[in-house]
């Protein structure tokens, strides 16, 4: 999606444009060969002929905003660029004496490219900008190579009598070596004929066999076809030599196909939907050719793979002209064609963005959803995917994406009668794999996933309706990885093998035009879900894989056979360097852990390249936008500290300032991912691999490039070692008093508590664990506290946790009166799905599984007068608030929300006798708010050495007078706590009772 930035004043014209994110992408790393990396003479010195490439951009004019080095910027937006060849535009800018221009280009409406912010440094000669890189080149120059002598034969093949869908050559030059089986695709040429050109080197002939893809063979009964140099025809085992073109000898009367018909334009504001019936010739139409004329916008001329083509963004109350002509696989055009026109409408209003909440992220308890699971709100939308018979899903009635955001967005109010006001949602962007529900496999970072929104239940709209309760919406994002398809706008991938009867069912035929959304299913296969025309028998160009396209000795799950290199990998050479890493992780505590591969589903961005690191930071900046309260960030331990610490977390806080100001920037919750299944303090020993580690600045300066950065810092804090990491007090009280906390050397990312996670076995001991650690964390008052999630119990328990009711009581306890912000994964309150296997993927259906369907608890209405207390609930929602872990978890809301020293407070265990007993404060003096509290969990305590004053317990309301610093407090049971707030009067008084008395809480 296209973003407008806002300018910002005060600042130079140029610099004005800074904060733009109209980012770039890199062409393939330097070095390559190729007529791009020829560098000729300059033009003159002093003069820059500047060649800008438009194919991604595809913007309706061009300028170019520039000033040479000492001199004065161009008037804003600059001058309007020339087309100079297809894909380019350029500029000539007379340099006089200077040795260089500094440069941005727009489009003339507020949307510009000027390098991430950085503008772009020129010389002189002729320059070409691509996608964010800047070379010497002249893309239009025609070099003038001669052909060289290599022999060539031209081979055509009759496909009439065989009726095969798909050819392919198998060949052996004379005295060389056979292609591999089953050889190389031919083109489609014309009607009953494909063809091939084969580079014979030195050699006058090949010997030459044909195929289907799918085991069926023309070898000329056993002897093979001897082809000749030249411009051979096959045709019913008879081989001609010196033939003349057989798709030439069609007259013109047959050579073009004929026209579509019956051709219908209808407006809905600035959009127009065309719509035609097909060519009904049997010349094999493979595509249509749009061209439409009026309003200033420009002719658009447009290939089109079906019968419909939308063209959007148009200008209002403007008669626009079309016309349709058939094209076949010879590229041959009808003569005739069929036309339509249409009038736009007015302009709709641009949907208002949202904003985020902006106050402190601790005050709000977080509810994790994976949204495809969560609440099915529209079945329009739903989608079962490749794997939905295999999985056992579809005896369920059971799709994988089920839940959306309007089902989401009509219970919001069971999320905030829980009490929970900040909402964590599975990814939203765009996915590509065969079971992507989840949302980890993003394959189009820059678009929200179709199969989650709905007619006025977009994105948008979740975020804005959680905002209008009070409600905060985290976006659960990924920087690591892409699917295993690609990052569209990036790289995508070809897959490569070979394209027969087992695999057919997976790998769809190309269907030109045809364009993966995840929700419309793919008219020319038929299947509701699509992989993609991913597949051919060509071995690509750099491959490094070995035994390329060889059946192994392994099959799929459906007996189908495997070929090597089937699947796109990091060392199949199917992924350029500049865009991912090149190779499969091999140590989980080791430096390859950030530069390769953790499965063959998630391709491993290199994140150390600028392309990458503007592709995702534009995508993103797009969800601020929105007014997204904060990111979770997925496998944030595979990409290094530097990156973070110099690119992605600064790139956040810069958009969120820009857009929403200093505070909400401050309170923007971005919270990471490090995985450490271990239950010491630090991960093996390894700093680099625990999740303390990214809570913290950089020590010491590195190198300017990144991954070298990232190498050197790698080995400098693993030398360091743990003894040397840097330690923290703000989580800490000083004594009785709350002290301001030193955030100077915060990174900006906070973390998932791992270590809390892995011991939550026992309340007692994940407090004792977590204890531990706050030293080592920037701040541990931010840490994300939770029992159970999408991926692991405690101890890397792979079901979800079945401690029982009480323990679950316990734990919440313990998690809503700790330092942290505590975290319940969908459907806990009420035990949902216990004991049951978390995550089997399509090996079984997700209805047994811990990321089951919740919308059955969810039937009826429900509605929350506030957070924590529900006015009204009919049906299975009632239901399901009545559990006594629901009672339990809106009283435990109910009591964080009156004490601010639980939501924000330091604590200590100074003078505290007991297992799971602390202080905690919290003091504001610009708000004059300061609260103390004495909690215990479970068993007894004594404090000693307190403030002297009247303590009055949130839990029953009982009042105790402490005149000699000294307090003593029972046992209250599993479950149950005690939390005795100092009354220290007017806007701090103690609240005393909180809530209603219930099996835990009394």
């Amino acid at each position: 999606m296209r973003r407008t930035p806002a300018r910002l004043l005060g600042r130079p014209a140029a610099a004005a444009v800074a904060a733009t994110v109209m980012l770039g992408l890199l062409t393939p790393a330097p070095g390559l060969s190729g007529p791009d990396s020829a560098v000729p003479a300059a033009a003159s010195e002093s003069t820059a002929t500047v060649f800008y490439y438009t194919k991604t951009k595809n913007w309706s004019a061009y300028r170019m905003h520039y000033a040479p080095d000492g001199g004065s910027w161009t008037t804003v937006p600059g001058v309007a660029m020339e087309a100079a060849c297809t894909d380019w535009v350029k500029q000539t800018v007379t340099l006089g004496s200077a040795s260089g221009l500094a440069a941005t280009f727009n489009n003339g409406s507020g949307v510009w490219d000027n390098n991430a912010g950085k503008n772009y440094a020129l010389g002189t000669g002729a320059i070409t900008v691509k996608d964010g890189v800047v070379a010497h080149s002249d893309p239009c120059a025609d070099t003038g190579t001669e052909p060289g002598e290599a022999r060539t034969a031209s081979v055509y093949y009759s496909t009439a009598t065989v009726g095969w869908t798909t050819t392919n050559l198998h060949y052996q030059p004379a005295g060389g070596s056979w292609t591999t089986v089953p050889g190389v695709g031919m083109e489609p040429a014309c009607t009953g004929w494909v063809k091939k050109s084969v580079d014979l080197g030195t050699a006058t002939s090949m010997l030459a066999t044909f195929n289907n893809g799918s085991g069926v063979w023309d070898n000329n009964n056993g002897v093979n076809y001897t082809v000749p140099a030249g411009l051979t025809t096959v045709k019913d085992k008879k081989v001609t030599a010196g033939a003349g073109d057989p798709c030439a000898a069609e007259t013109p009367d047959t050579q073009a196909p004929t026209a579509p018909s019956k051709v219908s334009a209808s407006a809905d504001g600035v959009s127009v939907v065309l719509t035609w019936d097909p060519s009904t010739d049997d010349r094999g139409v493979t595509k249509y050719q749009v061209t439409r004329t009026g309003g200033t916008k420009g002719t658009l001329v447009s290939d089109v793979g079906s019968t419909v083509f939308s063209d959007t963004g148009l200008e209002a109350r403007t008669t626009y002209s079309y016309t349709v002509k058939a094209v076949d696989a010879a590229g041959n055009v009808s003569t005739a064609s069929a036309a339509a026109s249409a009038t736009t409408g007015e302009k709709p209003t641009a949907p208002a963005s949202g904003k985020p909440l902006g106050t402190d992220p601790r005050k709000d308890p977080i509810y994790f959803v994976l949204t495809a699971r969560f609440n099915d709100g529209d079945t329009t939308n739903n989608r079962g995917g490749s794997q939905h018979t295999k999985s056992g899903n579809a005896v369920n009635d059971d799709p994988m994406f089920r839940g959306d955001f309007k089902g989401l967005v009509d219970k919001l109010d069971y999320i905030k009668g829980l009490g929970m006001s900040a909402v964590w949602i599975t990814p939203v962007v765009l996915n590509r794999s065969d079971y992507d529900y989840h949302g980890y496999h993003g394959y189009d970072f820059y678009e929200v996933d179709s199969r989650l929104e709905s007619a006025g239940a977009s994105y948008q709209d979740l975020i804005d309706a959680a905002h209008a309760k009070g409600m905060k919406i985290y976006q659960d994002v990924v920087y690591n990885h892409s699917s295993r398809w690609g990052a569209k706008g990036l790289f995508t991938p070809k897959a490569y093998g070979v394209r027969d009867t087992q695999w057919s069912w997976y790998y769809d035929e190309k269907n030109d035009g045809f364009e993966y959304d995840g929700l419309t299913v793919e008219t020319k296969s038929g299947k509701s879900y699509y992989n993609g025309d991913l597949w051919s028998t060509a071995e690509p160009s750099g491959n490094t894989c070995v035994n390329w396209g060889t059946p192994t000795q392994h099959t799929s799950p459906e007996g189908y056979r495997i070929y090597n290199c089937q699947w796109p990998s990091p060392t199949s050479g199917m992924f350029p360097k500049a865009y991912y890493h090149n190779c499969w992780i091999g140590n989980w505590e080791g430096e390859d852990s950030r530069s390769c591969w953790l499965h063959d589903d998630l391709a491993d961005f290199n994140t150390e390249s600028a392309p990458v690191q503007n592709y995702l930071i534009g995508a993103y900046n797009k969800y601020i936008d929105m007014g997204v309260d904060g990111f979770r960030v997925d496998t944030a331990v595979h990409i290094p500290r530097t990156t973070w610490n110099r690119r992605f977390l600064p790139a956040i806080q810069e958009r969120v300032t820009q857009q929403f100001g200093a505070e909400a920037a401050k309170n923007f919750f971005v919270f990471g991912e490090v995985a450490a299944f271990v239950n010491d303090k630090w991960n093996r020993g390894s700093v680099n691999h625990s999740a303390q580690f990214y809570t913290w600045k950089e020590r010491k300066e590195y190198n300017a490039d990144d991954e070298k950065a990232a190498l050197e810092m790698y080995d400098y804090e693993q030398q360091q070692g743990t003894g040397s990491q840097p330690t923290s007090d703000n989580a800490f009280l000083n004594g009785n008093s709350y002290h301001a906390p030193d955030h100077s050397r915060f990174s900006g990312m906070n973390v998932i508590d791992m270590r809390m996670h892995m011991n939550f076995g026992d309340a007692n001991n994940a407090y004792g664990n977590g204890k531990d650690s706050d030293d080592s964390y920037n701040d541990a008052t931010y840490n994300v506290v939770y029992v159970d999630s999408h991926d692991y119990g405690p101890n890397k328990s792979s079901e979800r946790y079945a401690g029982g009711t009480d323990a679950w009581a316990e734990n919440m306890s313990l998690m809503w009166t700790f330092r942290g912000i505590p975290t319940l994964y969908y459907g806990s309150e009420i035990e949902f799905q216990a004991g049951k296997k978390i995550d089997c993927g399509p090996t079984c259906p997700l209805a047994t599984t811990g990321r089951a369907y919740y919308g059955g608890h969810l039937a009826g209405d429900v509605k929350a007068s506030d957070f924590g207390t529900v006015s009204s609930a009919t049906g299975a929602v009632a239901d399901t608030l009545a559990k006594p872990l629901v009672k339990h978890v809106q009283r435990l809301n109910q009591i964080r929300r009156a004490v601010p020293a639980l939501q924000m407070g330091q604590y200590s265990t100074e003078g505290i006798s007991g297992s799971m007993a602390y202080k905690r404060r919290y003091t504001d003096a610009a708000s004059g708010t300061d609260s103390f509290a004495l909690v215990t969990v479970s068993g007894g305590a004594t404090y000693t050495g307190i403030p002297n004053g009247t303590y009055k317990d949130a839990v029953t309301g009982d009042t105790k007078v402490v005149t000699g610093g000294t307090l003593a407090v029972p046992a209250p049971g599993k479950g149950n706590l005690r939390v005795y707030v100092l009354d220290l009067g007017g806007r701090n008084a103690a609240p005393g009772k909180i809530g209603t008395a219930g099996t835990y809480l009394k």
